[in-house]
Order: C-alpha cells, then sequence, then structure tokens
C-alpha cells in the first residue's frame, strides 16, 4: 500500500555540527543530522519524506507525510501517511500515524494515536530484529 509509492528526493540536509534555531518549513524530501530547535513540517499540498537520523536531535513539532526516526525527537510527531521507527529513536511527545512501522529498541514516550479516515484502522508493522 504505502511501499509502492515513489519517495520524495531528499533535496535539502542539515548536516552533523549544525544547530538551527527556528521553525523549518521545506517541500520533498529533507535530511536532519545535526539539531534544530524548532517546528519541522513539511508543504502538505506534495508529496514529503523526512528522514531524522541516529545523530540527529529534534526539539520542536514534526509533521511530514513519510517521517523516517533514528534519533531524538522531544515534541509531537505527526506522520499523515507513514511513520518508520528505527531501532535508535527516540521520541518524548504524542505520535500520530496513519501506518506505523517500529523497530526493536525504539522508545515513545507518549500518547499513540492512528489518523483515520472515515471508519478505516490504522495498519501496523513490527519490524523483525534482523541482528
Amino acid at each position: 500500500m504505502f511501499g509502492k509509492k515513489a519517495q520524495p528526493p531528499i533535496k535539502s540536509l542539515i548536516a552533523t555540527g549544525s544547530r538551527i534555531e527556528g521553525d523549518i518549513k521545506f517541500t520533498e524530501g529533507l535530511r536532519v543530522d545535526g539539531e534544530v530547535f524548532g517546528d519541522i513540517r513539511a508543504n502538505p499540498e506534495s508529496s514529503s519524506l523526512l528522514v531524522i537520523s541516529e545523530a540527529a536531535t529534534v526539539q520542536g513539532e514534526v509533521q511530514a507525510d513519510h517521517v523516517i526516526i533514528n534519533g531524538t525527537v522531544r515534541g509531537p510527531v505527526i506522520a499523515r501517511e507513514l511513520l518508520e521507527l528505527q531501532p535508535k529513536a527516540q521520541i518524548e511527545g504524542d505520535v500520530s500515524y496513519r501506518a506505523l512501522e517500529m523497530h526493536q529498541g525504539a522508545v515513545i514516550s507518549g500518547q499513540l494515536k492512528p489518523l483515520l479516515v472515515g471508519e478505516e484502522k490504522p495498519l501496523l508493522k513490527l519490524a523483525a530484529n534482523n541482528n
């Protein structure tokens, strides 16, 4: 269902060692390897991909269609389509998603809230530990 859709390209990078203070709005794809103190929001009118790497820390709201987290987020996370939580993901805040893939080791300190369209049930996928 979600895997068949082509991913938007990552066109922007917040590199390791960078610190951004303020809100970020982006289109298509963004990868965060540094620190962000502010909200990160994708344009809701186009398909979007947000990657928060193992080295990254975000303090603020995170919002995009497809969100992949392997770092730390302190604030609410809203994935309008798919949320992938990698093994080193640490989230302190409420999480809203349409579909969720969570690997062993990921930690959420907050509520999980599925984004429902009509009467559909949320898609949950437990990722197997490949180690």
